[in-house]
C-alpha cells in the first residue's frame, strides 16, 4: 500500500482525495496542534514516511510557503511528487518554479487524482 502525504492549503480539497481506496494518507491537517516551534517536525517525519507527496497548490491559497518547502524536501528524498498547480493565482509566476520538483505536473485536482490512481 503506498503511502501518500497530502501537502497545500488547509481547505477541503484533501476529503476528496483520501476517498481513493488502497492507499495510506499522512494528513497535515489532522495532525495534532503543537507549539509552532515543533509544527514542522511532524511534516518531516511524515514526508520521510511516504512513497508519494501529492501537492496542491490551489489559486486560493494566500501562502504557498509550506507546499514548497515541503515538495524541496520530498524531492531531495528522492519520493514521487505529484503537483497540482491550479492556474489564476495572483503569483503564479513563482509557483512555476516549482514544477523543477515535481514528477508530473496537472492543472486541476481532479487529473491529480486520477494519476494517483495508477500507483
Amino acid at each position: 500500500m503506498n503511502k501518500v502525504y497530502l501537502a497545500g492549503g488547509f481547505s477541503d480539497w484533501r476529503q476528496k482525495v483520501m476517498q481513493l481506496p488502497n492507499f495510506e494518507f499522512f494528513d497535515p491537517k489532522s495532525k495534532p496542534d503543537k507549539h509552532w516551534s515543533e509544527y514542522g517536525t511532524w511534516d518531516v517525519h511524515y514526508i520521510k514516511q511516504c512513497d508519494i507527496l501529492f501537492a496542491y497548490m490551489d489559486k486560493n491559497n494566500p501562502s504557498g510557503y509550506g507546499l514548497a518547502a515541503e515538495m524541496g524536501y520530498a524531492k531531495a528524498l528522492n519520493k514521487t511528487v505529484i503537483f497540482v498547480l491550479e492556474p489564476g493565482h495572483e503569483n503564479d509566476r513563482y509557483f512555476q518554479f516549482l514544477k523543477q520538483f515535481a514528477d508530473v505536473v496537472f492543472e486541476s485536482l481532479d487529473e491529480g487524482i486520477e494519476y494517483l490512481k495508477t500507483f
